[in-house]
């Protein structure tokens, strides 16, 4: 089953660029990940100030600079994953480095 690993946290809290030893924990993490052959993509995203929302009212498209809302916590990255259960989902949630100063919210796909 594929998850989506949506990674978030308080941007008022992280870097734009992480240390030196959080690249190499998440070097360690996405190894262990394609190893195991469950990693399909992990994409990072520049901070939310870069974001552009786009609404569509009537005929009218409406274009906002920033997130659709507004949080201190915010979507910096996303993974998707494939593995057998949500157990294996959390188990590689919880290693992803990330969670030690934010959170990995685990949606599963919708699939066909």
């Amino acid at each position: 089953m594929r998850y989506l690993l949506m990674i978030s946290a308080d941007e008022t809290e992280v870097e734009d660029v992480p240390s030196e030893d959080g690249m190499r924990a998440f070097a360690v993490w996405m190894d262990d990940l394609v190893e195991r052959g469950v990693i399909r993509t992990h994409e990072g995203l520049r901070p939310s100030r870069t974001a552009t929302t786009v609404r569509v009212r009537g005929d009218e498209v409406l274009l906002t600079d920033g997130p659709y809302i507004e949080a201190k916590e915010q979507i910096g990255g996303f993974a998707l994953i494939e593995v057998d259960n949500l157990d294996e989902a959390i188990e590689i949630a919880a290693g992803h480095p990330a969670c030690s100063v934010g959170q990995v919210e685990i949606r599963p796909v919708l699939e066909p």
